[in-house]
């Protein structure tokens, strides 16, 4: 079904890309935090370990870090619009299996099949951003709604997640994909043009084997870090060769991944940095925060949902204000104030005591909500904005595997603190305080290479 580009004159048809694009953003968004209230139910249910609900987390995490890159180069060499609708239907079918599923194997290749999906959805939809909104101005208004919509949706995924577990029960956290990805594919089929394909981008089969395996590694690492402990032989060895894997291959193959031109510069690298720092943070906060609502406070589903609100229901607000004010501040006061404001907020849980009180973390919660969209919008563009558009879809990737990878550390890491402490609150104190240590030093790092003042097109 052809389509045509946006029309500046109409603005309702110039948004019709933004919407479509943003559907499927949406369902991965609604799908990563809804799950964190159903997990501990999900686990009771299923007779799942600690190490198994990790797995049904980080499995999706991971794999969806693996893919990534790979789903960028697809989308840059046969179109970034194919692949995008590509996704959205794997992501959707592997969502009713999740619903059918009746034992933890079966949940985790499920969720592995959906973290495939997510993993072509999500270079695409910023790669179909850049193509739509060229404008630098007109750019950054549409990162900032498609942060707000991934607001909406962090906002929206507690809630719901609890509401159906409450009602109709956790498979139903699945089945809610089901019409948003129909949805998803008709307005993208009606509404977004056709992508260019780029015949000379090669795909090096091997170099794209190598990030997989090497999130394979990180992900065992990760996830056998709460049981050896993460000085284990076998975990540092893990993560070490996760590294060496990528690297090495990167430097042999004809046709990298990415390009040593992308990876040298200060603004591509710092930005995804800075992605990973703070997904470490949030999705780390949201893990350990849900299980202490639920195993510690004796909250339902729907309560943990409502607890977590302040941290969600922040994101899609700080999106739409940093969107707009980075027309006149540029991006770097906007994530250097919001990694600042997030470190504070999880600073604060951690010395708020053993036993606080819960009108205590309200501020830190939404504190660390509104810090870390506040963010993502000018990181998105610095990342962005240093791509030539032949690399628009590996630039969405590595920005967005390094997020993914930040989320499965945070978990990993959250997880095996509360299980080693000597009690748990120690864990959870712990764990808030090695975030706000990260946000930090996204803080840091934003200084010195977001840069100042975007180039005006």
């Amino acid at each position: 079904m052809a389509c045509a580009e946006p029309d500046p004159r109409s603005g309702r048809r110039s948004r019709a890309p933004l919407l479509a694009v943003c559907a499927g953003y949406f369902m991965v968004i609604l799908d990563v935090t809804a799950i964190n209230v159903a997990v501990p139910v999900i686990g009771r249910q299923l007779s799942a370990s600690l190490t198994g609900i990790q797995w049904i987390t980080d499995g999706y995490t991971l794999v969806f870090a693996g893919f990534l890159l790979t789903g960028g180069a697809l989308g840059d060499r046969l179109g970034n619009r194919r692949i995008f609708i590509l996704g959205v239907a794997l992501f959707t079918l592997s969502s009713a299996a999740c619903a059918l599923a009746a034992s933890v194997p079966f949940l985790v290749a499920a969720r592995l099949a959906e973290g495939l999906g997510a993993a072509l959805i999500v270079p695409g939809s910023l790669a179909l951003l850049q193509q739509a909104y060229p404008g630098t101005a007109a750019r950054s208004r549409a990162f900032g709604l498609w942060g707000s919509m991934a607001g909406i949706a962090a906002a929206a995924g507690p809630l719901l997640g609890g509401l159906l577990v409450a009602t109709l029960g956790w498979r139903w956290v699945f089945l809610v994909n089901l019409p948003v990805g129909a949805a998803c594919v008709l307005l993208t089929l009606r509404h977004v043009a056709r992508s260019p394909r780029r015949a000379d981008r090669a795909l090096d089969w091997p170099a794209q084997c190598a990030v997989v395996a090497a999130a394979a590694l990180l992900a065992a690492a990760l996830n056998e870090a709460g049981r050896r402990g993460w000085s284990d032989p076998a975990v540092l060895a893990g993560a070490g060769l996760a590294a060496a894997a990528f690297v090495v291959r990167e430097r042999l193959a004809r046709a990298p991944v990415l390009p040593p031109s992308l990876l040298r510069s200060r603004a591509m690298s710092g930005g995804a940095a800075i992605g990973l720092l703070f997904n470490f943070g949030f999705y780390g906060m949201a893990f350990t925060a849900s299980l202490e609502f639920q195993h510690q406070r004796g909250l339902s589903a729907l309560g943990t949902g409502l607890a977590l609100f302040p941290a969600v229901a922040m994101t899609m607000f700080a999106s739409v204000l940093s969107g707009r004010l980075a027309r006149r501040t540029g991006d770097r006061p906007l994530v250097v104030s919001g990694m600042l404001l997030a470190a504070l907020g999880l600073a604060g849980w951690a010395a708020a005591g053993a036993d606080p009180g819960y009108p205590l973390l309200i501020g830190p919660m939404a504190a660390a909500g509104f810090g870390t969209s506040f963010a993502l919008t000018g990181s998105t563009a610095t990342v962005m904005g240093a791509a030539p558009p032949a690399y628009s879809g590996a630039a969405s990737a590595l920005f967005n595997t390094a997020r993914q990878i930040g989320s499965a550390a945070g978990v990993a890491l959250g997880g095996s603190l509360l299980a080693t402490a000597g009690d748990y609150g120690t864990g959870l104190r712990t764990g808030m305080a090695v975030g706000a240590l990260a946000y930090l030093t996204a803080a840091g790092l934003a200084w010195r290479c977001v840069p100042a003042r975007p180039k005006r097109t």
